[in-house]
């Protein structure tokens, strides 16, 4: 863990630039973490573009998509894990804030491995790593562990379901970790040489938690929402429930291309009925879960390519949506995997009956097998929430319902591009 030699101003910290690649990975949650019910009451809405806060000592800070896209990591992996509660999490929060501006830090000096995954800069505190300035000499865990984010929110709070058992300690691990000062209970984890410097972000912390979530907390700050891509039609909004629809593809990676619909077929030239919505998008876009479920199909054929279907239980009725024409090998779940809204199920492909890299998405009431609809309304109805990167999904026993098993999350390798495709690629089936 953290053990300075200096102490680094708050300001130059949060403010100063982001050297090395911004990627995508396991964040962005914009429901709350759980898988059948919520453990905690901490509920996380739409992630803000931008948030200005104040710490104790009257510095001004404002805070990127990327740094807020890790603490918005942060809520709901505590939100998951039961103990944790709004008062952990600002902890945590309190400690990244300190520890790395909320910025994920290679350190290519002690491990030059480490730039090889998604990180916002390179970090010089000895061999220490991420968010929350952990060291795998420590025990913290290994380079590519430590370079996860959600993976170093896990061993933060630590507590029986923590990666690391006890050693070294999380949060949870503390004794009575709930009657000690907010900045000592931080300190308590990152044993620090300079345990003082946590409290001067608790008011960040404050700000960020009632910018993100449903529940109060007393603090001053501005909050900026950045640009969002258009939905088919309407807009997004938050919801509190449990049963949050995504959007199935990344804010601003995609092009509505073949309306679900009658239409004249590309591939035969033939008329025929367009079952689902396509949506073009470069080739390797991860695409996303729309609900929380249960993957019930997750296979290869010729006609459809790499197909997925999952069924959800949304607004008490049973609906299915379906996921072609994905190549073989950008097939990540398997048949009953428990997948949560989000969560990164595939990528785009233009395998079966497709003429360019697109995603082909179905919307079938009733289950696997009923009758499609038109996912464009459905995804409106439910005020589907556009993400710019994936959700983590917990891969915790306690989770599986029904005889399914919960999957490990699939780190997102690629970075899908920020302008839409100029040109209709994917008509396909």
């Amino acid at each position: 863990m953290l053990r300075k030699l200096g102490a680094l101003g708050l300001t130059l910290v949060l403010l100063g630039p982001a050297a090395g690649l911004i990627g995508v990975g396991l964040v962005m949650n914009p429901a709350l973490a759980s898988c059948s019910t919520p453990i905690s009451p901490v509920q996380l809405g739409n992630v803000p573009g931008a948030l200005t806060a104040t710490a104790m000592d009257g510095t001004r800070v404002t805070l990127n998509k990327s740094q807020l896209g890790h603490a918005a990591t942060i809520i709901t992996t505590g939100a998951s894990i039961q103990g944790v509660g709004r008062e952990g999490i600002k902890v945590a929060l309190m400690a990244a804030l300190t520890e790395s501006g909320l910025r994920m830090l290679s350190n290519t000096t002690a491990y030059p491995e480490s730039a090889a995954f998604p990180h916002d800069g390179d970090g010089a505190d000895h061999d220490s790593l991420g968010l929350f300035q952990m060291r795998p000499a420590a025990g913290w865990g290994t380079v590519a562990e430590l370079m996860n984010p959600e993976y170093q929110a896990r061993a933060f709070f630590g507590g029986p379901a923590g990666p690391n058992h006890g050693s070294p300690r999380g949060l949870l691990d503390i004794p009575d970790w709930q009657h000690l000062d907010p900045g000592q209970e931080a300190q308590a984890v990152e044993v620090s040489a300079f345990p003082g410097r946590y409290r001067a972000n608790e008011p960040i912390a404050d700000a960020i938690l009632t910018a993100f979530t449903h529940t109060p907390a007393a603090t001053s700050a501005e909050h900026t929402s950045g640009p969002s891509t258009p939905q088919p039609t309407g807009t997004a909004t938050p919801t509190s429930s449990v049963e949050r629809v995504v959007f199935p593809l990344p804010e601003g990676s995609w092009v509505a291309s073949s309306p679900f619909g009658p239409r004249i077929n590309p591939v035969t030239g033939e008329p025929a009925f367009h079952t689902g919505q396509d949506y073009a998008a470069p080739n390797g876009t991860p695409i996303f879960a729309a609900a929380d479920g249960i993957v019930t199909v997750a296979e290869y054929s010729q006609q459809w390519g790499g197909l997925i279907v999952i069924e959800h239980h949304v607004d008490g009725s049973k609906v299915a949506t379906a996921y072609a024409h994905m190549w073989q090998h950008g097939i990540d779940v398997h048949a009953g995997d428990q997948v949560r809204a989000g969560r990164r199920i595939g990528e785009v492909g233009s395998s079966g009956m497709s003429t360019g890299p697109h995603l082909h998405f179905e919307v079938r009431p009733g289950g696997t097998h009923g009758a499609p609809i038109d996912p464009a309304p459905w995804l409106n109805t439910h005020h589907s929430t556009s993400l710019s990167q994936a959700v983590a999904n917990e891969g915790t026993a306690a989770c599986a319902v029904d005889g399914a098993r919960t999957s490990e999350p699939v780190p997102v390798s690629t970075s899908p591009s920020a302008t839409p495709p100029q040109t209709v690629l994917g008509g396909g089936r």
